[in-house]
């Protein structure tokens, strides 16, 4: 879909994506494909693939400006990236095989879980992601579980691994955000690849909506060392639950 109506469509798009994935250390998907669908008609599967590569640009920025605070962890972000990488490949393989209404239960009951955790762990702000002989392995199960959830039902990232190193590494919810952003990055470029070989991706709808999130990106990040931990984790358990919701409906409707 072309022209004015189209264009600022994508520009109002990448600006709410860009803002919720600095704030949120997410890429932004889970408000890039059902915005697409709903308000421009996209196929589902394009609209994944121009969201997969919108997220490109938009966590770059969102890696800088956690970085410049020293909120990123570096390799353990590489880490999780090639588990994700890997268990989206996965992912894919078992997607024929595996009931789509079951997982969508699945994965709004994981999200209950973690929200009922964002009520009763508040992270600190000096906690840091340490990487030791524990840690690492753990950090290459939360990888290949992320990416074999994204190959699976289409969503993971920050929504999966920011609240995982949060409650169960106990780290800052600003590193959190920070590694989770630089870990999607390898993550989009290897699907975008594939995607583009399908065919896809809407090119000039990826880059109007990446350029765009990439201008509020920065302010997200901003605006979430500004926010006081608990009010960090109710505004994302909120995030969560708008997300519970729309897998809840897509659950229902399956069945149907």
């Amino acid at each position: 879909m072309r022209g004015p109506r189209a264009t600022f469509s994508f520009v109002g798009i990448g600006l709410a994506a860009g803002l919720l994935s600095g704030l949120f250390g997410v890429g932004g998907g889970t408000v890039i494909v059902p915005l697409l669908v709903l308000l421009l008609n996209f196929d589902q599967r394009l609209a994944a693939g121009t969201s997969l590569a919108a997220i490109v640009p938009t966590a770059s920025v969102g890696v800088i400006s956690y970085a410049l605070s020293g909120s990123v962890a570096w390799i353990p972000a590489l880490i999780l990236a090639a588990g994700s990488v890997v268990g989206a490949q996965i992912g894919t393989r078992l997607l024929p095989r595996v009931s789509q209404t079951a997982l969508r239960w699945f994965f709004v009951a994981f999200l209950v879980v973690v929200i009922v955790g964002l009520f009763l762990v508040i992270p600190s702000r000096d906690s840091e992601l340490h990487l030791t002989w524990v840690t690492g392995p753990m950090l290459v199960v939360l990888g290949l579980c992320t990416g074999v959830l994204a190959g699976l039902i289409g969503v993971g990232g920050g929504v999966v691994v920011v609240p995982a190193l949060v409650l169960l590494f106990g780290t800052s919810d600003l590193v959190a955000k920070g590694t989770s952003l630089l870990m999607m990055i390898p993550t989009a470029v290897s699907g975008t690849i594939g995607n583009l070989r399908h065919r896809n991706v809407d090119l000039v709808a990826a880059a109007i909506i990446g350029l765009s999130a990439c201008t509020t990106t920065a302010l997200g990040a901003w605006l979430a060392g500004f926010v006081d931990p608990f009010v960090g984790n109710m505004l994302f358990a909120a995030y969560l639950v708008v997300i519970g919701v729309q897998m809840a409906f897509k659950a229902i409707r399956g069945r149907r």
